[in-house]
């Protein structure tokens, strides 16, 4: 193995030209563009709720986006809810569904529209003596519930009329009981009336993707686990999906992101997602022998390093699909994409809020530069006006 010398030179090489300017040679610094206002990070904490956590900061946004007031809705309102639904859907199919703590933005919108919504102060969701979500035994409850009651059922005999209630029982005492009624700010609402008080409707939200396994400007029903609702997204080619989030930010509309963060290109620690490439082009005949000499892991490293920022792939259609049919692209987290930014030698990002609590470096927001976004993204939901007009055109709207 080549010494750190070497290793040292090799980063050097394979962030190319970028390395000649003074301000490219420590850390990343970034300048930021338009930002667009949103309500405080939150914590997911210990739950695979992100889902539900990115699409509630979305609308949140909105409701400010529509001049109504700053406000937290109640993320464990809509959980509690999907895990029943998703729960009755299990036993339906006996088993044979993904019953997990994922989902995508559809459910929250969705789930508003079958079951109102609420404030978080009056339903945090929190019956379990912790002041933060923490799903390690919730899930695990619940899912041996429901197999036992496919179980018991097993050899064609009836579910029983008390099933439902158990399990909803369960629901209520880790949750806590669903209010029929509530007082807030001094009116009283039902999670119906209160979801229809708000300044924005659920029916104006879409989900977004781009794949070639399915027509164009179409909607299909996403093929990934956590879409237990088998709702659909339209379909659009890439260079449009890019151009609808471009538009839906210059237009003060935020963006509910699904992506992919179990990628090498996604440092916690730097608070950034890249997808970065050798330089050769930047390299002398000399450099670029050097280059060559390196293992396939000290390359890895050198690209990796995180210590400064250089050149990046260029994302076609064909790269993502073929990342989506291999299983390198999964939908394994949701944040909200809230502005944009560009790094000291020019490369474009996205600013992206997180609910992995409010943490260094950014205070819990991320910079995705747009290669990541471009091949990482499986869906995203927008307001269907932040959708560009001859985009809408094209999807018959």
């Amino acid at each position: 193995m080549k010494n750190l010398l070497t290793t040292a030179l090799a980063l050097c090489l394979a962030l190319g030209a970028a390395a000649q300017t003074p301000d490219s040679t420590q850390g990343y610094r970034f300048t930021e563009g338009k930002i667009l206002r949103t309500t405080p990070v939150k914590d997911q904490s210990r739950s695979g709720t992100c889902w539900c956590y990115s699409t509630m900061t979305m609308l949140e946004s909105e409701i400010l986006r529509a001049g109504g007031p700053e406000m937290h809705l109640s993320e464990m309102w809509i959980v509690r809810h999907s895990f029943m639904d998703k729960g009755e859907k299990y036993v339906r199919l006996h088993g044979k569904l993904n019953f997990a703590e994922g989902g995508a933005s559809h459910d929250v919108t969705e789930g508003i529209k079958r079951h109102g919504i609420v404030p978080f102060e009056v339903y945090p969701g929190l019956n379990y003596g912790t002041e933060k979500p923490d799903f390690h035994e919730i899930s695990a409850v619940l899912k041996a519930y429901l197999d036992a009651v496919i179980e018991a059922s097993g050899e064609k005999k009836p579910l029983s009329t008390a099933w439902k209630r158990g399990f909803n029982a369960i629901l209520d005492e880790y949750f806590g009981p669903l209010p029929e009624r509530f007082t807030y700010q001094g009116k009283e609402y039902t999670p119906q009336t209160f979801a229809e008080s708000l300044p924005i409707r659920m029916d104006d939200y879409v989900d977004l993707s781009s794949f070639t396994h399915h027509p164009f400007y179409e909607p299909f029903m996403i093929e990934v686990p956590d879409n237990w609702m088998w709702a659909s997204v339209w379909n659009l080619p890439l260079d449009e999906m890019m151009q609808t989030i471009d538009h839906a930010l210059e237009n003060g509309y935020t963006v509910a992101w699904g992506t992919d963060v179990s990628e090498k290109g996604f440092s916690r620690t730097k608070g950034i997602g890249i997808i970065p490439e050798a330089s050769l082009e930047g390299m002398s005949g000399t450099e670029a022998e050097k280059w060559g000499k390196l293992t396939d892991r000290e390359k890895e490293a050198a690209l990796y390093s995180f210590d400064k920022p250089g050149k990046e792939r260029t994302i076609d259609q064909q790269m993502r699909q073929e990342a989506f049919d291999n299983y390198e692209t999964t939908d394994d987290h949701g944040m909200v994409i809230v502005g944009t930014a560009t790094d000291q030698i020019g490369n474009r990002y996205y600013k992206v809020q997180n609910s992995w609590n409010v943490v260094p470096p950014y205070d819990g927001f991320w910079y995705f530069s747009r290669p990541f976004v471009a091949y990482k993204t499986t869906s995203i939901m927008v307001n269907r006006n932040a959708v560009p007009k001859e985009i809408r055109k094209k999807l018959g709207w």
